[in-house]
């Protein structure tokens, strides 16, 4: 059983593919962790992110950077949204993504084009959303709990630049899957969203065993 759960920056749906992977047993990959990976290494090789083959290079990061808690940085994000309009970066993360999809039993991925790139064959498929001003709302808490000193302005900025970059670029841009399903999370808190998102992934995952 594969689940891919897609959506833009601040949506929940990093929080919502977790809560998925323990109710249904199964593994789950933060696709997005590995393009933040690729943006921190290529920074850390004194590389520009937006030039396709110095970005490029960041992709040989090592295992174990994953485990860096600096990859959850606004700046670890921006980086990530910057070398992920790469085709070539999008390409060598692409087998990564896949393989750990076909593992035995199945998987959740979540990130930006998980249902129409990485595994268009997936058993349910959800795309979180929010509003601006949610998500924006969303993520300065977070960072404030965190002691960041940052304005939610800057944070509604960022945001925005961000759904901008990842629904404009070329290569696997940010879109809803045709048959995936919508979850608007605005007004939802996180018992909320989980219970609506259980409920929607058995619905279509029913719908396939009736098929």
């Amino acid at each position: 059983m594969i689940i891919a759960v897609d959506g833009p920056t601040a949506s929940g749906k990093g929080t919502l593919a977790r809560a998925l992977a323990a109710h249904y047993g199964l593994p789950c990959l933060d696709t997005g962790l590995l393009y933040r990976a690729v943006g921190a290494h290529c920074a850390a090789l004194g590389g520009d992110p937006d030039r396709e083959e110095e970005a490029l290079r960041g992709s040989t990061f090592p295992e174990a950077l994953l485990d860096d808690p600096a990859l959850r940085t606004e700046a670890a994000g921006a980086l990530a949204s910057r070398v992920s309009r790469h085709p070539a970066v999008r390409q060598a993360l692409l087998d990564r993504q896949r393989a750990f999809a076909a593992q035995p039993g199945g998987a959740i991925l979540d990130g930006r084009d998980i249902g129409t790139v990485i595994v268009p064959h997936a058993d349910a498929k959800l795309f979180v959303t929010g509003s601006l001003e949610a998500r924006a709302g969303r993520r300065h808490a977070e960072m404030v709990a965190r002691g960041v000193d940052v304005t939610l302005a800057a944070i509604t900025a960022d945001l925005a630049e961000r759904d901008a970059r990842d629904a404009g670029r070329a290569a696997a841009p940010l879109v809803r899957a045709e048959d995936a399903v919508l979850l608007d999370t605005s007004n939802l808190g996180i018992d909320a969203a989980v219970r609506e998102a259980i409920a929607l992934v058995d619905a279509q995952l029913e719908r396939h065993t009736i098929l």
